[in-house]
């Protein structure tokens, strides 16, 4: 009996150097590369395959490379015969994947828009004003209420900030600021028990509210893009809901470059609503297939990200 699954796509902090090379001359990946390169007028396949590993670690870069890696094993699986999923969602830029996948937005759409995103986000804070932080093995409220001490000890009005903006799994939320902000969130949580606080290697506190002029921009540029009605649920992380509305699928994307990543609610949400059994991350990467895991023991978590996975993707859901 085939199995009820759900494909996700993995966002940043997942690439690598020569992330595509395994799939070969396969079409569907040649496609793509060739569809994305030709959106943003550069060869994206040259940057993947050749790095430097720092410029693919550029945000400007990062982000249209994995939402092109997404939509490669994407389209690989599809063209090789693979079904169609309950559900699809994406952690964060992952979510840009997810909707070419679901028809929403096409991979010419989606390319510059990411680019952008990239590049707004990079423009909102300056690098080293900002940072973010991995917080291991300490619940998720117990984080909320450290930041809320951390952001408290500055004083009213203070432009210092420290919020909780990746809800990964039961025992990692990552948190995103001010740099002094999450110095003094680090130090709170450690504090109240956290077995770790690990400053993570990003140029920008992705998902927290300084991330707000960034959404401007982003909410400008989605307004002039035209929507398509999803072929698929496409389940957000911003709600951890499913939208049909073109405005309403819009407005989720803005509010996700300021807002935190419920990645925690999306999985459980994807079992419940979905009757989903197997999450498959697709895309570079194990990091959502390790997620799923540890958020629930029942699911099964898959990855696909090149032909041999792809075939023991097909095995495992048949």
């Amino acid at each position: 009996m085939a199995k009820t699954f759900a494909f996700v796509f993995p966002g940043q902090g997942s690439q690598s150097v020569g992330m595509l090379d395994a799939w070969g001359e396969h079409p569907a990946v040649r496609e793509t590369l060739a569809e994305a390169s030709e959106a943003l007028g550069e060869d994206l396949g040259a940057l993947i395959h050749d790095g430097p590993k720092e410029a693919l670690a550029l945000t400007t870069n990062t982000q249209p490379v994995m939402l092109v890696a997404g939509v490669a094993a994407w389209r690989a699986w599809r063209a090789e015969g693979g079904p169609l999923p309950a559900a699809v969602a994406g952690h964060s830029l992952g979510e840009y994947s997810a909707l070419v996948a679901s028809g929403v937005l096409t991979l010419a759409q989606a390319a510059p828009l990411v680019r952008l995103r990239a590049a707004a986000m990079q423009e909102a804070v300056p690098v080293g004003a900002g940072a973010m932080a991995a917080i291991l093995g300490l619940p998720a409220d117990k984080v909320l209420e450290g930041c809320r001490q951390a952001q408290e000890s500055f004083g009213a009005g203070s432009p210092e900030v420290a919020e909780a903006v990746n809800f990964n799994d039961p025992a990692q939320t990552v948190i995103a600021g001010t740099k002094a902000g999450v110095d003094r969130a680090c130090e709170v949580l450690k504090g109240l028990g956290a077995k770790r606080a690990l400053p993570l290697p990003v140029s920008a506190p992705f998902h927290s509210s300084l991330m707000r002029p960034a959404a401007e921009k982003l909410r400008a540029a989605l307004a002039a893009t035209p929507l398509a009605a999803p072929a698929i649920p496409v389940l957000n992380n911003v709600d951890v809901a499913v939208r049909q509305d073109a405005d309403a699928i819009r407005d989720a994307l803005y509010r996700q470059a300021f807002g935190p990543v419920r990645w925690v609610e999306c999985v459980q949400a994807l079992k419940t609503d979905f009757g989903v059994t197997h999450l498959v991350e697709c895309g570079p990467g194990k990091v959502l297939a390790g997620m799923t895991r540890r958020i629930d023991p029942e699911l099964v978590g898959a990855s696909l990200y090149d032909p041999a996975t792809l075939a023991e993707t097909k095995e495992l859901l048949a």
